[in-house]
């Protein structure tokens, strides 16, 4: 049996107003091509399929088509989970269709953990894996709030509640497993979309932070030994928890920000001979070339004229740190690659931006701030006393995390 662990599409996600759905086709069309390439019986995707919780149809389209076409060819089951940027009832809504082509749908938590144990079985009928499939569970799915609670006692009450709901969901499959064939022959996989203790991230991959405080970061022992593999998402870096082989995030397929423009993308395949895993990394090839420039207005344009010669086709971030103020350099970096197929995504003028500190520049937008930048502002403007920032703070993210997990699909 041979399973393929994928995550963190983010299916609509542009970049500094550049639409991607190119890049995201291109990605798809090739997953399919590996799955049918590898004899994949087993498709697992764990979490924020979409950027929003509001995709756009051409992102629903490119996720619809790409399902229809993996169920007609030798991948026998698809298993779908929510991750936190996406609306649990919006992937939802379809599932009972989507069970028709064998794909199974965890959107929202249940009110039962047995509705997210499911067993998958072959072409035989036999059953050959049960997978515990758990979506991003949201802070109200597993703690109950309560007054003049600390944040030391919410991250506490997280990481138990977190701890709980899996040794529910992991128990109930154990007991499937002793039913229907042992331990033997019948391995349990389980998935999750959550943030590992001592996981990597990127500068500017748009990892959101899951939880208020120290974020409740989980470690190992938070999973039960009954797991054979684990299929995580949310990091976008490839990578174990805690050195356990079987414990793995997939990371994202495509970068979604310059930081991750270098890092090598996969996907993972997972063999069962039995209940033992052999974990094979699949490299994504690029689709779409990201590159970041920064230095000297001279060393700027020696690497254009260098990419301009070899015919590139790269989305560039150009950081000008040099000591001459240049007011006019978007023109100039214009007239530098007139001519070819890149395009400047975003110029950061550092000269200018040290000179007017707190002024948005002709050349910058506000793609070069997030809320906590934008709030962080308006504490200066309004001369907020230091010492009452972090209270007020707190409260901010607080309020950004419920916009962030509140359903708008949802009636």
């Amino acid at each position: 049996m041979k399973i393929l662990h994928t995550s963190d599409w983010h299916l609509g996600r542009s970049l500094y107003g550049r639409k991607r759905y190119q890049e995201f086709a291109s990605f798809l069309d090739w997953l399919a091509e590996i799955i049918g390439h590898h004899c994949i019986d087993i498709l697992l995707v764990a979490g924020d399929i979409f950027d929003t919780s509001l995709p756009s149809n051409r992102a629903q389209e490119l996720y619809y088509r790409f399902l229809c076409k993996v169920s007609q060819g030798c991948c026998r089951h698809v298993v779908v989970i929510a991750g936190n940027h996406d609306s649990p009832s919006f992937l939802d809504a379809p599932k009972e269709i989507l069970k028709a082509l064998n794909v199974n749908v965890v959107g929202s938590t249940p009110d039962e953990p047995n509705d997210e144990v499911i067993v998958l079985r072959d072409s035989h009928k036999k059953a050959e894996a049960i997978i515990c499939a758990v979506p991003y569970l949201r802070d109200r799915d597993i703690r109950t709030v309560k007054a003049d609670e600390s944040i030391d006692d919410k991250n506490k009450n997280l990481v138990k509640g977190l701890q709980l709901h899996y040794a529910d969901v992991c128990a109930i499959a154990e007991a499937k497993q002793q039913t229907l064939g042992g331990k033997d022959d019948l391995p349990i996989i389980a998935m999750g979309h959550l943030f590992a203790a001592g996981g990597k991230t990127i500068d500017g991959d748009g990892v959101r932070e899951l939880y208020v405080g120290s974020l409740a970061y989980v470690g190992q022992e938070v999973f039960p030994s009954t797991i054979d593999y684990l299929a995580l998402g949310h990091l976008h870096v490839p990578q174990c928890i805690g050195k356990q082989e079987h414990l793995r995030y997939s990371g994202s397929p495509i970068p979604m920000g310059y930081g991750e423009a270098k890092q090598e993308k996969q996907v993972l395949i997972v063999e069962f001979k039995g209940k033992i895993p052999t974990i094979q990394k699949i490299i994504v090839p690029c689709f779409q070339p990201l590159e970041k420039i920064s230095g000297s207005f001279d060393k700027i344009q020696s690497r254009l004229n260098q990419l301009k010669n070899e015919k590139s086709r790269a989305w560039l971030e150009i950081e000008y740190t040099g000591s001459e103020i240049i007011n006019n350099l978007r023109e100039l970096l214009d007239e530098i690659i007139d001519g070819s197929s890149m395009e400047i995504r975003r110029i950061k003028n550092k000269r200018i931006v040290d000179q007017v500190i707190n002024s948005i520049q002709e050349n910058e937008t506000l793609d070069d701030l997030d809320e906590k930048d934008v709030f962080n502002l308006c504490l200066d403007a309004f001369e907020v006393p230091l010492d009452d920032r972090s209270e007020m703070t707190e409260s901010y993210n607080e309020i950004i995390k419920s916009l962030y997990e509140e359903d708008v699909n949802a009636e």
